[in-house]
């Protein structure tokens, strides 16, 4: 098996770990490594734009393919906040506890039918141009970006030890529990970071010389 690698745009290990368990079935020929470059200014107004921020970055840093997401929950009442700004929400220390300590007391007085939010997710890809990148002959340079949304609604209060970020917070549709309630497999399978990169997944194939990786 002809195996290419590939790089995703972030120090979260959590978030390691989860794309190589959502792509590793989608492409066996994938090796998914971790980035420890320069983390370049998310300036961008959107998911997608972030992403593929993030992407470039990793890219140019180490001349191999790489991959990103930019994801965050949209709150309906809130104006899609907090959105692209999910990550700092509740200040510099951009603590998952204080981000969603925030978020629960914006709600406070918000009833349980208007606390809709969906994750959103955006998942780029960037491949280098020339022949630095690790590629087994593929095309060259080429940037693709997807979105995935996962609805449902804040909690009251946290639940549940799994997952990360505002997971504990947050209730799938059609779920009675938190998405921090979920095991890995279970979220695998529902989550907006697995519905991006599954768009994704084709365009992964074809721009890395889709004749290389296995089905």
């Amino acid at each position: 098996m002809t195996v290419t690698r590939l790089v995703l745009a972030s120090h979260n290990a959590h978030k390691l770990e989860e794309l190589r368990r959502i792509l590793g079935p989608l492409i066996p020929g994938i090796e998914l490594v971790g980035y420890n470059g320069p983390e370049p200014v998310e300036n961008g107004l959107s998911f997608e734009e972030n992403a593929l921020i993030k992407a470039r970055a990793a890219a140019a840093h180490t001349g191999l393919p790489a991959i990103a997401d930019d994801s965050g929950i949209a709150v309906d009442v809130l104006g899609g906040c907090p959105g692209i700004f999910s990550a700092r929400w509740g200040g510099p220390s951009r603590s998952d506890t204080a981000n969603v300590d925030l978020l629960l007391w914006q709600l406070t007085d918000v009833a349980d039918e208007h606390r809709a939010a969906s994750f959103v997710c955006a998942a780029a890809l960037v491949v280098p141009p020339g022949e630095g990148a690790d590629l087994t002959g593929g095309p060259g340079a080429g940037e693709v970006c997807e979105l995935g949304v996962w609805p449902g609604r804040v909690l009251r209060q946290p639940a549940g030890e799994h997952g990360f970020g505002y997971d504990p917070v947050f209730q799938p549709q059609g779920e009675q529990r938190s998405a921090a309630e979920l095991t890995g497999a279970e979220k695998d399978l529902l989550s907006h970071r697995t519905r991006a990169f599954s768009a994704l997944a084709p365009s992964i194939r074809s721009q890395l010389g889709g004749e290389h990786l296995p089905s």
